[in-house]
């Protein structure tokens, strides 16, 4: 069973840094006909890198746009940043800093669950939101939920052997399969096996809006249109 993880999670990630590599490429080469920014806009580059920075550090759009969702957006995300850095842990030595956060990032797991059971229950109860729900919207929100959940289980409810689990991800990335032992945790394998689904689903899915927000047209084109004409690639070769 351990190397059967192990092989998951070698799959899961080839997947996940492919996929979404190619996605970045993807979105680095489709040309921008248009100059579209989404005004108020900056009208120099420096504005627009702090206009982004804005938007993944504080979601300044949803902010402005509806305070509820931002709220629940807001805990969801900042939530998940503490529990990827406190699980740091398992893949290298616990510094200074790591251990300082490591108190936040137990409790940032609840914050975590906390918004994305208000983000669903938007997408239940609103109906407008309602109306443009797919089925795919409510298995990665439940996907989600299961990992938070599993997650907080096995630090609140049924504790696991987390000296084992880091000793068998440091085995995985030497790739020392002969070494591997995972704990035979019912709670354990559920959640590592709903992490790889997850990186597995990844670059298919509309968690992409995290590298996507970087190449959006609306926030990431200078508002000089009559300083500079604007004219894609493309067009450039047609008019020489």
């Amino acid at each position: 069973m351990s190397v059967l993880y192990a092989l998951l999670f070698y799959v899961a990630f080839v997947l996940l840094v492919g996929g979404v590599g190619f996605k970045i490429y993807q979105y680095w080469s489709t040309p921008a006909p248009l100059k579209i920014p989404t005004t108020p806009a900056p009208t120099t580059r420096g504005g627009v890198v702090f206009r982004i920075g804005r938007e993944v550090v504080l979601f300044e759009s949803l902010f402005k746009s509806n305070k509820w969702i931002w709220l629940f957006g807001y805990m969801f995300h900042v939530g998940l940043a503490l529990v990827l850095i406190r699980h740091g842990r398992y893949f290298q030595e616990v510094g200074p800093l790591l251990k300082f956060l490591q108190p936040f990032g137990i409790y940032a797991g609840f914050a975590m669950v906390a918004g994305l059971l208000g983000l669903w229950a938007r997408r239940i109860l609103v109906e407008r939101i309602r109306y443009i729900t797919g089925p795919s919207d409510h298995l990665i929100l439940a996907l989600l939920v299961g990992i938070g959940a599993s997650g907080l289980m096995m630090k609140f409810v049924k504790h696991t052997d987390i000296v084992a689990v880091k000793v068998f991800f440091q085995n995985m990335m030497q790739f020392n399969l002969g070494a591997l032992s995972l704990p035979g945790d019912p709670v354990l394998m559920l959640h590592l096996f709903l992490v790889a689904v997850l990186m597995i689903i990844f670059p298919l899915s509309k968690l992409l809006h995290a590298p996507g927000i970087f190449f959006s047209p609306t926030r990431n084109q200078v508002d000089n249109p009559r300083e500079k004409r604007h004219i894609a690639p493309w067009a450039a070769e047609m008019e020489k």
